[in-house]
């Protein structure tokens, strides 16, 4: 836990969210902060701005992962589907295994790049029985739970909701209402979506409405937190606006901006 401050000692604490692969950036995160907040998505599967990188055109090849980004952007997802079954047919490898596989090698790396204090949760593309696995000692994982933070309350919800993406985590809308609920009211509510707010859940450059959370929307408005920091969309339409009292910040997509979003009190 980061050190309270004493007498007019300020804390610093940095958040970064959609890390996607980029380890190099993350061991500098920490710098000059009392702690260090992870919203998520640790995993690069892939690079929506770099077909080249990424789990799938390790797998596939470049050529494939262009073809499959073009089928997900149109939305026709049970195409995309049968797409990438006809692919891991071809290689006649075990689809579960290859994928731990090379999940493993990416959070081996990610999780040694965590400074020490960090506070994380889950993203919709992590695969939350493998980090048990690998958080150390200075790294304490939270999914419907709270910790103090140079005395101020953060309550920390991780996934997504269910998508035809089908990503690793995503959940049911009630399972998700469930972890907001056993939050409660804190002073610094960090989840890995936004609310349900159409300005902070459209993507720009994806052109499509990400799902975002009612159950945190109405949580907002109920309990007023000073902020709600979240991630999951990387171009959104808004990147910030108010809720009532509460500062709504999308902390931004850390694995292009490699620069995190910093919270002073």
């Amino acid at each position: 836990m980061a050190p309270t401050p004493g007498g007019n000692r300020r804390t610093r604490v940095h958040v970064v969210s959609d890390v996607h692969g980029n380890a190099r950036d993350l061991a500098r995160a920490g710098e000059g902060a009392d702690a260090l907040v992870c919203l998520g998505d640790l995993v690069l599967f892939l690079d929506y701005a770099d077909h080249s990188r990424g789990i799938f055109p390790d797998l596939f090849g470049t050529e494939n992962a262009d073809l499959i980004v073009e089928l997900r952007t149109a939305r026709r997802f049970e195409e995309a589907r049968e797409f990438q079954r006809r692919l891991w047919e071809g290689i006649g490898t075990d689809k579960a295994a290859a994928i731990e596989k090379a999940v493993r090698r990416q959070y081996a790396e990610l999780f040694a790049a965590f400074p020490t204090p960090t506070y994380a949760t889950y993203g919709n593309v992590d695969v939350p029985p493998l980090w048990r696995e690998y958080a150390g000692p200075g790294l304490t994982v939270l999914d419907g739970q709270r910790v103090e933070i140079g005395g101020r309350t953060f309550g920390f919800v991780g996934g997504g909701l269910r998508t035809p993406m089908r990503t690793p985590y995503e959940i049911d809308d009630e399972e998700y209402a469930a972890k907001i609920e056993a939050v409660g009211e804190v002073d610094v509510l960090c989840t890995h979506i936004p609310p349900e707010v159409p300005e902070l859940v459209y993507d720009t450059v994806a052109r499509r409405f990400e799902r975002g959370s009612r159950a945190l929307l109405d949580a907002i408005r109920r309990t007023r937190p000073r902020y709600s920091l979240f991630g999951h969309v990387h171009q959104p339409l808004v990147r910030r606006m108010r809720i009532g009292a509460t500062e709504c910040v999308n902390v931004g997509h850390f694995a292009s901006s490699g620069r995190p979003w910093r919270l002073e009190w």
